[in-house]
């Protein structure tokens, strides 16, 4: 962890500059003023750097919060309501208003955007995600600058990001971004509360070792949700899967994307891997679990196999085909997450009995795995 301020650009950070493809996330308190609605003079100079950088040859995705607290003015909300149908109904009032500032400065800049609304429901299950995908490499083809927000009009707690700083990360993957900058009202991650005398800003991270120690805030704006610790989940999610992040505020917007030495930068510290995958582990919302004998779990953590029916002992919850279920060990501990291929209802004639015998007796069908190894993913490998 590198702490103070360095006299050198980062040679992280310059690689910003001359990325093919960024995504950019801006929080809700850079776009609304405190009370809720939106400020127009924030917009229009994130967007002026936007511009500048897209007119340049760089792809820009925008992830913009802001729908709820620019609905609640308009509707005359003292404050970010806390329960789901009134957020729901600030949004759909608050995304439009949004939508319509976004359009009209790309517009001035003679570029056009294009709006993506996304549940985690579009991005866990194939189909979905393999759309999400299509339309925003298309949108970058032509030219748009696609902002993305939460689909906060439809979205249930039970399929909802959470807050858009993790969206951004998963957003990041799907679009296979070179940089992933989070951008809010704090220019850096500090070692301590920055209103503390004597923090310092964390230049550098290189892992979660130079985090270690550290006090990160999890408190959110009075319009907007997370605080520190969703950016900095957000970045881990990144990093881990190659893409560098870089945190700093809003008002740093210009520098950030010069590649100046501004934030703190999380270095990349693994490959790229499957996006399915990716948005198994972080974005799914498990609706159930099946709790696996000792022989299954080493098949599945250790070996990497499909998880068959002989070894589930037991099904909790309810949930479809298709729905997202962690695989616990004998002792209750989620050791894996997958996609299941039955119904909750279907499955308990099948538990403990071997797929040649299920296929004898009930059919073809059912000579199939409960979740096939390319649907599973690892819970114990951050």
């Amino acid at each position: 962890m590198t702490t103070g301020s360095g006299n050198s650009p980062d040679p992280g950070r310059q690689g910003v500059a001359v990325a093919r493809r960024i995504v950019v996330k801006v929080g809700s308190s850079s776009l609304t003023s405190v009370d809720g609605g939106i400020d127009a003079g924030p917009i229009e100079r994130l967007v002026a750097v936007l511009a500048e950088h897209r007119l340049a040859g760089q792809e820009i995705v925008l992830v913009s919060s802001g729908a709820i607290a620019a609905g609640l003015a308009p509707l005359t909300l003292p404050k970010r309501p806390k329960d789901l149908a009134t957020q729901q109904a600030a949004a759909s009032v608050g995304q439009g208003l949004l939508m319509a500032h976004y359009t009209a400065a790309f517009a001035r800049r003679a570029l056009t955007v294009g709006q993506v609304l996304l549940t985690a429901e579009d991005v866990v299950r194939r189909t979905h995600y393999a759309n999400a995908r299509r339309t925003l490499s298309r949108l970058l083809g032509l030219g748009v600058v696609p902002v993305v927000n939460e689909n906060d009009t439809v979205a249930t707690a039970e399929i909802r990001f959470g807050d858009n700083d993790r969206l951004a990360a998963l957003v990041a993957h799907l679009v296979r971004a070179d940089a992933l900058v989070l951008l809010s009202d704090v220019d850096a991650l500090y070692d301590g509360p920055p209103s503390r005398p004597g923090a310092r800003r964390i230049e550098n991270v290189a892992g979660p070792a130079d985090l270690e120690g550290v006090e990160i805030g999890s408190v959110g704006s009075n319009v907007g949700t997370g605080g520190m610790v969703t950016k900095v989940d957000a970045a881990r999610i990144a990093t881990v899967a190659g893409i560098p992040t870089l945190l700093t505020s809003a008002a740093n917007a210009g520098d950030a994307l010069a590649g100046k030495d501004v934030g703190t930068w999380f270095e990349a510290r693994g490959g790229r891997t499957a996006s399915r995958l990716l948005w198994l582990r972080h974005a799914a919302e498990p609706m159930g679990r099946l709790v696996l004998d000792e022989g299954a779990v080493a098949a599945v953590v250790q070996r990497r196999m499909s998880l068959l029916p002989a070894g589930v002992v037991r099904v909790d919850g309810r949930f479809t085909a298709g729905d997202a279920v962690d695989l616990v060990n004998p002792a209750g501990t989620a050791v894996a997450r997958g996609l299941v291929n039955f119904d909750s209802g279907e499955l308990p004639p099948l538990l403990g009995r071997s797929t040649r015998e299920l296929a004898a007796e009930m059919g073809p069908d059912y000579a199939r795995e409960i979740v096939h190894r390319d649907d599973i993913v690892l819970l114990g490998r951050r």
